[in-house]
């Protein structure tokens, strides 16, 4: 079975992919060539276009955080005694999983 990725871990080898290409499009300034220009400015674009993915995936991330969270504050406002009651729940398997050590 294959483990998909999650998203913070997909932004963050995007972010790493940027920053190696801006890295590669800098050390590549001082030559010259047709070949050189048409390859950098493909890469340049696609630098670009991958900077205003990774800006637009950031946001909607945040958003469904901000989303959660309020929807987490409602649940717990509507339901405070079935809040409490997961709360120690949760401690408590995780008091029975740590004495196992």
């Amino acid at each position: 079975m294959t483990q998909k990725p999650d998203t913070a871990q997909l932004m963050e080898d995007l972010r790493i992919v940027v920053e190696d290409a801006e890295a590669l499009i800098k050390a590549t300034a001082g030559h010259t060539g047709e070949k050189f220009e048409g390859a950098r400015s493909r890469a340049e674009e696609s630098l670009r276009a991958a900077r205003a993915r990774l800006a637009d995936i950031e946001g909607e991330v945040s958003m469904r955080a901000r989303q959660a969270a309020r929807h987490t504050d409602l649940y717990v406002h509507e339901n405070p005694w079935g809040a409490i009651g997961v709360a120690a729940g949760v401690a408590f398997i995780l008091g029975l999983l740590a004495g196992r050590r």
